[in-house]
């Protein structure tokens, strides 16, 4: 970044020859920009795409590696070239080549990170690109995550539900009742729960919520939160009401009142947690539901875990969910190829084996019926059960949600959840505080 003006210079006049040179230079610099954006075309005429995933889980770079093979042995005129992404800076990566003209063809990212892209014209309206297929097997409240005002700009296809992950040996001592996708606990009976557990050096749950704001948001759509309400005018603005308090104050207790769960935890993420539980620390995490595969790879030998669903509220085992996504740029000459490729990827075969990989849901509804996806080992079976009641999550396409989140919601909630502060302060903050960061942006 340049901190100050340089001094004008003044060109001297151009001879003839460095004219034609510069002329030249111009012309390769426009040729080298124009392979660098997006797909290319080679010299025989083939059509090259670039693919960016952010699979990393070695299961599911191989299953994507192995599709991206299939196709390019299929199609010799469209050949797709695999990049490997990464979740931990994908965001500022992307606008970087956003604005850098050299954006890839097909971008793999979640719906949560879509509306800045889509609003600011980055990505392609597949509304006109998608075959029929693919959108009526995907169901609508999963269209929903990725459909900023009457575009969609990106292809749900994986999802993952919070889910309890718990000590079966811990639980079958105990006597408690256990709960099932078909008669779950209430909020409540799961908090009576985590009080029984406790005891001889064992808390009933250890929450790890260094990101708090995501949790709190889309658990608390069970007890008929909402937080996020828009006016007659289109404006967004916050309003923490009683279904919002719920799940929050479950937590608050659980720490503060019960002693039933870890207050060392609150500022972990979820792979932090499992060597305690492991050990017995914590008869149960709540942790999305692609962290049973970590669990299934470093679990002791003789170490027995089971998956429950998480607490059930008024709304039942509604929560929200950010599905993983597959979108196009807006400057890829090649889309309709483009969108073709992803019609491929997510055929309900290749749907279930990218699932498989990452230990997560697809959202595809042929695709969810594979006998794979329903056994009971490693608590398929309960998340399956669990596809039909995931939502998208609250702040989808609020506009400032990450200011919001980032300088409002995460350290109200960290302060709220440690005993720092009281309900009362935490709604004060959230709303009065949150509202003047998102009216910044619906002026």
């Amino acid at each position: 970044m340049r901190t100050g003006t340089a001094p004008r210079r003044v060109p001297r006049p151009a001879t003839r020859a460095a004219t034609r040179a510069a002329t030249l230079l111009v012309a390769v610099a426009l040729l080298l920009a124009g392979c660098t954006q997006g797909g290319g075309d080679g010299d025989d005429g083939r059509i090259t795409l670039r693919f960016q995933s952010l699979a990393w889980q070695e299961e599911s770079v191989k299953a994507n590696k192995d599709l991206v093979a299939q196709w390019n042995a299929t199609h010799p005129d469209v050949r797709v070239e695999y990049v490997q992404g990464s979740w931990d800076s994908v965001h500022d990566q992307l606008l970087t080549s956003f604005e850098g003209g050299e954006a890839p063809d097909i971008i793999h990212d979640a719906s949560d990170d879509l509306a800045d892209f889509a609003y600011g014209g980055y990505l392609a309206d597949l509304t006109d690109l998608l075959p029929e297929r693919l959108k009526s097997e995907i169901p609508r409240r999963s269209w929903d995550t990725v459909t900023f005002g009457d575009g969609i700009y990106g292809v749900p296809f994986l999802q993952e539900p919070r889910v309890l992950i718990a000590n079966a040996t811990l639980l079958e001592k105990s006597g408690v009742r256990i709960p099932t996708p078909e008669h779950p606990w209430t909020w409540a009976e799961f908090r009576r729960v985590t009080k029984e557990l406790s005891g001889d050096g064992t808390y009933g749950v250890a929450w790890p919520l260094k990101e708090p704001v995501s949790a709190t948001l889309n658990l608390s759509l069970s007890t008929g939160g909402q937080l996020f309400h828009r006016g007659t005018d289109g404006k967004v603005t916050v309003r923490f009401e009683e279904g919002d308090q719920v799940v929050p104050r479950t937590i608050h207790d659980q720490v503060d009142t019960d002693r039933s769960a870890s207050p060392t935890t609150l500022g972990s993420g979820g792979s932090d947690t499992l060597p305690g539980f492991f050990a017995g620390k914590y008869a149960m995490v709540p942790l999305g539901f692609s962290y049973r595969q970590q669990i299934e790879q470093q679990a002791p030998e003789g170490f027995d875990w089971q998956v429950l669903p998480a607490p059930a509220g008024a709304d039942g085992l509604t929560q929200g969910v950010s599905p993983q996504t597959l979108s196009i740029a807006e400057d890829s000459p090649h889309r309709k190829e483009a969108a073709a490729f992803v019609d491929f990827l997510l055929q309900p075969d290749n749907m279930v084996r990218l699932a498989l990989g990452d230990w997560m849901l697809p959202t595809g509804t042929q695709a969810l019926r594979d006998p794979a996806l329903r056994t009971q080992e490693h608590g398929w079976a309960v998340g399956t059960a669990l596809a039909a009641h995931l939502r998208s999550a609250p702040a989808q396409s609020v506009r400032g949600y990450p200011e919001w989140k980032d300088k409002v919601a995460t350290p109200a909630l960290q302060e709220y959840y440690s005993g720092a502060i009281g309900m009362d302060e935490l709604r004060e903050r959230l709303e009065e505080d949150g509202n003047l960061v998102l009216a910044r942006y619906q002026r």
